[in-house]
């Protein structure tokens, strides 16, 4: 187990807490804590448990997730808490002090669980005993699932269950398979039962701390739970040693350095109580644990082989490869279907409604806005399948393992790749990850390299210009469109890699980090969970389209439609009026069309939103970028995803062509010369801006958060937008410019 090095507690250190600030102890609640090591099968069987029957949200003046579900037994509901992964009491990262917190009663605004279901890899008792251990001296009623007890089978180990119960002073063991439903008949029912059990009779673990605790409980209030003053002992200079210290009033920093010199002597405390329980541990597993031969198969030959760095970085890129093919190559018929379907829903309403600015409103505004970013949700879904997929399978923990070498090229470890990878779904949850890096440099760098991450609020620009702009041939047995997506993918790792590499070079430089992963088992992913989980991002994203999209795409309608233009509005009623008078049939039609463009055109130019955007057109002039594209690309800083929308809305209003879809209309842009707007040295120029650019408020919100202040996400923004612009030049001169 990892430990803290013992630090010296002062006077000085320590937090006094008057006696009538003292916290009142909160009843127990009816809701039962899901509490187990991290890759033990514990939010599986949480949502094996609980199905659909969950809501997410936040813990009180943080941001870690707070997931509750209920239970279903019969006509009795049990709510469920799913805490955090957490290998020990002794919390060394921020989401394993919530879920310390939550089961000691310590947490603000949340009531302390009324029992504990502890969830137990039996692939790894070993390791899961030394948190159960803790946990039976909680005082709570405590129930243990043994999971993956199909997988510990095929490697040759059994586990007697009633031995352990016994072992563990008596309490209900169960073993399931979360994946497949087994035993989870007989859990349910023990749940029903958990929080009327009485509290658990947990074996003797240490009788000089106990009788250190009990000397030390006789100074303070009946209300201080027994189980704090020993973690007091133990975590030396933690939050609650302070309090504790408060507790016992002038000098109790100094009592309880001297109970802690008398119980350890010159050991760190957290390696004496380590070095304690695990000798506990293994006499329990010498009698509840057997071990068969294994036979070895294929399967496990083929895994040995996959660990390796080189097969395993191969297979890791492989990977990486095909689920960016199958991006494009799955998604394209359902993106053809709700393009479809978008654009005839618009063209219905602009037959149905009257001309006029409603009509536009709903058309041009509600329907080509958010439309024309709900028709990237399949290749989103496909994106987070193949990310959840891995994920459920272990082989993103493998990833970790085999990039630890690459990360520490840049002065980072392993523990920086799952934040990073985490980061190509969203970086908002990516930079919440890194609450698992205890060292505050390491921290910081990979917060400021995940951003470059390509996240699925990119994926939406990406498939418009790919699809738009590079032709579908084949490169080998790859597509090319595939081949660029997973280009702009590998520029997005290579920008965060070196920028890790230059801030831990620089402001950050410090001494590279230590890296520990436990490897979980191979296994088969759930599709329930797996669905389960795909659906939350759905809501999100449709959520996030409903209402974010939809009113910046509501906003940019409004600054593109108004001020109306009477003087153009007449001088091309004029001319729509000769033109009648002297054509008849297709060629009447075509002219008139051409007509209505061209007005569309010129009262978008003059409109708020054309005013703006040739305010700012010469500051990205030489990008290539027209005002068109400057004022979509200004408008898409809170959210890049945004741009989809803008662009959508824009070239719907002033449609100088007769195309239904947006790619159509992109290809068709012409400047006052005639000449294209998006040309391909321009369009990459613009597909690098956004490999690079900071365009997220919600990014830069958690950066600030987690970071507690405005320097760093300041620092990020101007440094990625500079990065994005200067990478736009390079590709847009380079490449020839408008030639």
């Amino acid at each position: 187990m990892p430990f803290h090095p013992p630090e010296k507690v002062s006077k000085e250190t320590v937090t006094r807490i008057p006696a009538d600030q003292i916290p009142v102890r909160r009843q127990p609640s009816a809701s039962i804590a899901v509490v187990g090591n991290p890759n033990s099968g514990k939010s599986t069987l949480f949502n094996r448990l609980t199905g659909m029957r969950q809501k997410t949200g936040n813990y009180p003046g943080v941001t870690v997730e707070k997931h509750v579900g209920v239970a279903k037994v019969g006509d009795r509901s049990i709510e469920l808490i799913d805490l955090p992964g957490m290998f020990a009491l002794s919390a060394h990262s921020l989401e394993e002090r919530i879920a310390s917190d939550v089961v000691l009663g310590r947490m603000p605004d949340v009531p302390r669980p009324a029992g504990i279901l502890a969830v137990v890899d039996t692939t790894h008792l070993y390791q899961g005993l030394y948190l159960v251990q803790q946990l039976l001296e909680l005082g709570l009623p405590v129930l243990v699932a043994l999971t993956m007890t199909d997988a510990a089978k095929a490697h040759g180990l059994t586990v007697d269950s009633a031995a352990l119960s016994r072992r563990l002073g008596g309490i209900t063991v169960c073993p399931v398979v979360a994946t497949t439903g087994q035993g989870i008949d007989e859990l349910k029912a023990s749940l029903a039962k958990l929080a009327e059990m009485p509290e658990p009779n947990p074996p003797e673990f240490w009788a000089e701390l106990s009788a250190a605790s009990e000397e030390l409980a006789r100074s303070m209030p009946a209300t201080v739970p027994r189980i704090e003053i020993e973690r007091a002992l133990i975590d030396r200079g933690g939050e609650l040693a302070e309090e504790v210290a408060g507790y016992l009033g002038e000098g109790g920093a100094e009592t309880l350095e001297a109970h802690r010199q008398h119980l350890f002597g010159s050991e760190p405390p957290l390696a004496n109580e380590a070095r304690r329980r695990y000798t506990w541990v293994r006499d329990v597993l010498g009698e509840v644990q057997h071990a068969a031969p294994v036979i070895t198969t294929w399967g496990s030959q083929l895994a040995g082989f996959m660990n390796r760095p080189v097969p395993g970085t191969i297979g890791l890129f492989l990977v990486m490869a095909i689920v960016f093919q199958a991006v494009f190559a799955w998604a394209t018929p359902l993106m053809d279907a709700i393009d479809a379907g978008t654009a005839a829903l618009g063209s219905l309403v602009e037959s149905t409604l009257p001309e006029g600015a409603f009509a536009s409103f709903i058309a041009d505004g509600a329907i080509a806005g958010v439309g024309s970013v709900i028709v990237f949700l399949p290749q989103i879904l496909i994106l987070f399948l193949f990310i959840i997929f891995l994920e459920d399978s272990g082989y993103l923990a493998r990833a970790a393992y085999l990039m630890d070498r690459l990360m520490r090229s840049v002065g980072l470890s392993g523990q920086s790749i799952i934040p990073m990878i985490s980061s190509f779904a969203c970086a908002v949850p990516g930079i919440m990850a890194t609450r698992v890096i205890p060292n505050r440099r390491d921290r910081i760098a990979t917060i400021l390299a995940a951003p470059f991450m390509t996240c699925s609020a990119r994926l939406p620009v990406y498939a418009l210009l790919i699809a738009a702009f590079v032709p579908a041939t084949d490169v080998g047995f790859m597509n090319l469109q595939g081949v660029v997506l997973f280009g702009l993918y590998l520029l997005g790792i290579v920008a965060g890699l070196v920028t890790a590499l230059v801030l831990r070079q620089t402001a950050l430089h410090g001494p590279k980090p230590t890296f520990a992963l436990m490897l979980p088992e191979f296994r088969r992913p759930n599709m329930r969970t797996v669905f389960m989980q795909l659906l939350g991002r759905v809501k999100i994203f449709l959520k996030r389209a409903g209402t974010v999209i939809f009113a910046v795409a509501v906003v940019v309608w409004a600054l593109a439609y108004y001020p109306r233009s009477a003087e153009i509005e007449s001088a091309f009623d004029g001319q729509r009026a000769s033109v009648r008078a002297t054509m008849t049939g297709a060629e009447l039609e075509e002219a008139i069309a051409l007509l209505d463009n061209e007005n569309a055109a010129a009262q978008l130019e003059q409109s708020l939103l054309g005013r703006a955007g040739k305010v700012v057109a010469p500051v990205f002039e030489p990008l290539g970028w027209d005002w068109k594209v400057s004022a979509a690309v200004i408008a898409s800083f809170p959210a890049r995803e945004v741009v989809v929308a803008v662009l959508g809305t824009v070239y719907a209003v002033g449609d100088e062509a007769d195309e239904a879809t947006l790619t159509d209309r992109l290809t068709a842009a012409r400047r006052a010369d005639g000449s294209p707007v998006f040309t391909l040295p321009m369009v990459i120029g613009l597909l690098v801006f956004y490999a690079f650019c900071l365009q997220c408020a919600a990014t830069i919100a958690v950066i600030r958060r987690e970071t507690n202040g405005w320097g760093w996400p300041l620092f990020a923004w101007t440094y990625m937008t500079g990065l994005g612009y200067l990478g736009a030049l390079i590709a847009y001169q380079v490449g020839g410019g408008a030639g």
